[in-house]
């Protein structure tokens, strides 16, 4: 498919080392739970530079129906302190702290190409040391991952929020409409409403809105939820830089971890998040401490044209 002035092509086998030569990039497309990124293999510190910066690539490459499509654009890097590095970029080329649908895909590319090839992982993120334990299909190959997400923290400084007191449950008036909103970070921020139903929210309007709220300085992601009962929460998303996805692992995370809270689930026992491009299973502690299961899925390879 010829795109303007790039073109855009899958490939059968092409190398799975992000090789720049005149101006075309090597990528592989992943996917867990619907929530897809483009990955680039920065693991060999001898490649040449990117012809363009993360920031822009993630630009450029993320319109669907114009480009390659996806919610945003993942490095894959060496670390001194870990396995690997990854670094995120959303939709609209802002580099974001953590991706948990997007980590999981990171450990199964490292494992599935003979980079790592054990099951437990720590890849570096903006947001510290994530530790993943991996779990192979029949055919050898990762098939889904579990990913310690850490501690959810609702510390205005930790999220951050502008105000001095903590979010939860607390009454918040947007577009002339009042929601009662919990703020956590889960290494990124987020800001969950437990509503009627999910799907009845304008998210085209309320999720922006939200999202540059002015009690959130770094702007918020925004998860939409509805208590199905104390085992399953069913979620919709708005992500900050990238709009309405199909999934999103902190999302989920902080969703759990306010529910939790609000003594709508249990700590300590494994809940189901249902979205709409997957489910997740996640259990969050008496103090925060959270775990995620979801699927890991190589969707193809390609190589974009500048």
């Amino acid at each position: 498919m010829i795109i303007r002035s790039r073109v855009y092509r899958p490939c059968g086998d092409p190398p799975h080392k992000c090789i720049i030569m005149n101006h075309t990039i090597s990528f592989t497309k992943m996917q867990g739970a619907g929530n897809d990124y483009i990955y680039l293999d920065r693991m060999d510190p001898t490649l040449p530079p990117l012809p363009l910066s993360p920031s822009e690539l993630a630009y450029r490459m993320s319109p669907r129906r114009t480009s390659v499509g996806a919610d945003g654009l993942v490095l894959m890097l060496p670390s001194a302190v870990a396995d690997a590095r990854m670094q995120m970029f959303n939709a609209d080329g802002s580099e974001g702290s953590m991706c948990g649908n997007a980590i999981r895909c990171v450990g199964k590319y490292l494992h599935d190409r003979g980079y790592c090839p054990k099951n437990t992982l720590t890849i570096e993120t903006r947001s510290g040391i994530k530790y993943l334990d991996l779990h192979l299909g029949a055919d050898g190959k990762v098939s889904s991952a579990t990913v310690d997400m850490g501690q959810a923290c609702g510390e205005p400084s930790a999220v951050p929020l502008s105000c001095d007191l903590p979010l939860m449950n607390t009454p918040v008036s947007v577009s002339g409409v009042t929601y009662h909103i919990t703020a956590l970070s889960v290494g990124n921020p987020h800001a969950v409403l437990f509503v009627d139903d999910p799907e009845a929210v304008d998210l085209l309007t309320i999720g922006p809105a939200l999202e540059h709220h002015p009690l959130f300085p770094d702007r918020v992601n925004v998860e939409f939820v509805r208590f199905a009962n104390d085992h399953v929460l069913d979620m919709r998303v708005w992500e900050r830089g990238s709009g309405e996805t199909l999934a999103c692992g902190t999302g989920a995370c902080a969703s759990v971890a306010a529910a939790v809270l609000m003594g709508l689930s249990p700590a300590d026992t494994p809940i189901t998040v249902r979205m709409k491009g997957g489910v997740l299973t996640i259990t969050c502690t008496s103090d925060l401490r959270l775990s995620m299961t979801g699927e890991a899925v190589h969707v193809y390879d390609g190589v974009y044209f500048l």
